[in-house]
């Protein structure tokens, strides 16, 4: 149990970058965070933290180790956790990250009753369009829309989602329907930037259909959704970003055929912790909200 309390110890200062801020967070006295940290680098042998007046910093041995612990660690808190996590109800804070548009319109009614059904638990919901780091950045569940690579972490699979074309009714009917990728190339088109690069509809996984017309370039795909909308051309986007818009014929969707291919919809969470009474009730309930839902 030392080495446990060295270990978490020596993660509180790495995050704090501070040894006071350390020690109040564990209720010790700034002394002895000192004397266990002196004692964890001597006994590996290796320097950990570099100390200035003004700042603590990792070294390079102490960045890789900090990593390992906190994946170590959490192995050994989901072993408790499996064999008394069923007779506790979830508490304590859940960080949840998910992409922007999902985690609003599928990820934050799970979190509302989520909440509204175990009163001692927070969740932390963090919208963001861009990778996260699940142990770096102490996130508890990510949702991934994406195949992903085999790793420590667990995944779990909620659904699929394809990347489709759509127009206004209005456009289509000015300006015709396009019956075949090449038809694009006739088409005003709008492309979406992120942060992989400029997305246009004539733009396939096979490469270029065409020369279409991109008359407006947006960094947002609900921007350019409502540009859509308003009638400026066609957008490409996940299907499930415009389901609600079908669904009240604001957006008709065209080349079904060719619509791009599934891409997973999934729960990413380190395997230790796939016991966790706050994961396991969000990974059931999100289960039970996306089964058969219309991605």
């Amino acid at each position: 149990m030392e080495h446990l309390k060295a270990l978490r110890t020596f993660i509180a200062v790495a995050e704090h970058a501070s040894f006071a801020q350390a020690a109040r967070r564990l209720h010790m006295s700034p002394t002895t965070v000192t004397r266990t940290i002196a004692a964890l680098e001597a006994d590996l042998g290796a320097p950990l933290l570099t100390r200035t007046t003004r700042s603590v910093r990792l070294t390079e041995e102490g960045a890789i180790f900090l990593e390992r612990c906190r994946a170590g660690l959490a192995e050994i808190d989901g072993a408790f956790e499996a064999v008394r996590g069923k007779a506790l109800a979830p508490r304590g804070t859940l960080t949840v990250t998910a992409p922007v548009m999902f985690g609003r319109l599928h990820i934050l009614p799970i979190v509302t009753e989520l909440i509204a059904r175990h009163p001692g638990l927070n969740v932390r919901l963090l919208l963001l369009d861009r990778v996260v780091r699940l142990v770096e950045e102490g996130v508890d569940v990510a949702v991934r829309i994406a195949d992903l690579p085999d790793s420590a972490l667990h995944m779990r699979k909620l659904g699929e989602v394809r990347r489709v074309l759509s127009a206004s009714p209005a456009y289509l009917r000015e300006r015709g329907e396009p019956q075949q990728m090449a038809d694009l190339r006739h088409h005003q088109s709008i492309a979406v930037e992120d942060e992989t690069g400029t997305h246009r509809p004539w733009e396939t996984e096979h490469g270029r259909t065409g020369r279409g017309v991109a008359r407006l370039s947006v960094n947002s795909v609900q921007a350019g959704i409502e540009a859509a909308i308003q009638g400026l051309g066609i957008v490409g986007s996940m299907s499930y970003q415009i389901t609600e818009h079908l669904q009240a014929g604001r957006l008709q969707q065209v080349l079904s055929d060719h619509a791009g291919p599934a891409l997973p919809v999934s729960l990413l969470f380190q395997s230790g912790r796939r016991n966790s009474p706050g994961i396991r009730a969000f990974t059931e309930l999100a289960q039970e909200h996306l089964r058969g839902a219309s991605l």
